[in-house]
């Protein structure tokens, strides 16, 4: 199979969807790779770096996109991108389609077939090529919800960790998972006060034993969150259904009862915010104001650490990328349910049903898409 890469063009975005190593292998197996000139550098890459490995290198994106049989990438192709989509062709890479309806009005339209790393599932019910930038994009929600907290910033002007005598920053992690066990990780290290809500009793024991009383668990419900948003210095927004748009659990109400030049990290922005007051942001302009209270709503926060975040999502979706190359995505589909779950479009339709459901679309499911 022709494996094709380019350059990421959404603002500083400087993660890449192949590295050097993953070249290699698919090389390795008798496939052609074809990485755009540049496409690495962002992440530490040069293309000597993949012509080593057996990659050819390309001079802009049309020729990767019109000779490439799949294209990888990072983040969700941009408008200049989608046009250049063809039917039949397969694309790997974050979609985040439930609150983006141009997105996938194009994808559709291209007629080619889009999976998406974020629905990728495990036999644990987890979400593995998500979770690596889940891990970097949580441990980065203090620091540089901490950065915004500073008084320069607009924010209140409060050090996470104190001072003897003065007490540490209240932080508030609205959801238990991935991203939000990362960020109270780094939070606490930090040495604020933490708090984390969850909806699971299970999840909340678990975070209560392995930090072993550093930080409070808290059921989340709407009275308790309300309470605990008016106490916070920081609210990182870590909350998550798999495909669809994430749920708005800070109101514009609340806002007026927070302290002024607290801090919002909306990790959820990929899925439309958890906020209501939310909008993307990008890392040149990362955050905003909204009724006193600072928004940190960037929607590519790993790529502020490239190198890693980089090669921890290669390690993850290298598997998937082989198979994928190795029995087309049919087969590789119909081998591996979990990678089918990944499929969200396909021949014109929409296949993954909470896409559908949140675009008020219609749609079908990835065992019908195989059929097809």
């Amino acid at each position: 199979m022709k494996i094709g890469c380019v350059r990421e063009i959404k603002a500083q975005e400087f993660r890449v969807g192949i590295t050097p190593a993953a070249a290699q292998e698919a090389v390795a197996r008798g496939h052609q790779v074809l990485i755009e000139a540049g496409a690495g550098v962002g992440s530490g890459f040069s293309d000597e770096d993949y012509t080593a490995a057996g990659a050819q290198i390309a001079p802009d994106a049309a020729a990767v996109f019109a000779e490439a049989e799949m294209v990888v990438k990072v983040k969700e192709p941009q408008a200049a991108e989608r046009a250049m989509l063809r039917k039949g062709q397969v694309l790997f890479t974050y979609l985040h389609l439930a609150p983006d309806p141009a997105q996938t009005r194009d994808l559709i339209a291209s007629g080619a077939t889009c999976i998406a790393y974020e629905t990728v599932t495990d036999r644990n019910g987890g979400l593995p090529l998500l979770a690596p930038m889940s891990e970097v994009a949580g441990r980065l929600a203090p620091q540089v919800g901490a950065w915004a907290l500073q008084k320069a910033n607009g924010g209140r002007g409060v050090l996470m960790g104190g001072v003897p005598g003065v007490r540490p920053a209240n932080v508030v992690v609205i959801g238990g998972g991935v991203v939000g066990t990362a960020a109270a990780r780094v939070a606490s290290g930090m040495g604020a006060n933490v708090t984390v809500l969850d909806r699971s009793v299970a999840r909340l024991s678990y975070l209560d034993d392995i930090f072993m009383g550093r930080l409070t668990t808290q059921y989340s419900e709407r009275r308790a969150t309300a309470q605990l948003v008016t106490e916070a210095d920081m609210v990182i927004g870590a909350v998550l259904i798999p495909g669809a748009a994430a749920p708005k659990l800070v109101t514009r109400e609340m806002l007026a009862t927070m302290k002024p030049g607290a801090v919002l990290v909306d990790v959820a922005i990929d899925q439309g915010g958890c906020f209501e007051t939310s909008r993307a942001t990008t890392h040149e302009n990362p955050i905003y104001e909204v009724d006193g209270i600072i928004h940190y709503c960037v929607a590519n926060m790993p790529g502020a650490a490239a190198r890693t975040a980089t090669q921890a999502l290669g390690n993850a979706t290298l598997p998937f990328l082989l198979a994928l190359a190795d029995k087309g995505w049919k087969k590789a589909c119909a081998d591996d349910p979990h990678l089918l779950n990944g499929l969200n479009v396909h021949a014109g339709q929409i296949t993954y049903p909470a896409v559908g459901q949140a675009l008020n679309l219609p749609y079908i499911t990835g065992t019908d898409a195989l059929a097809l």
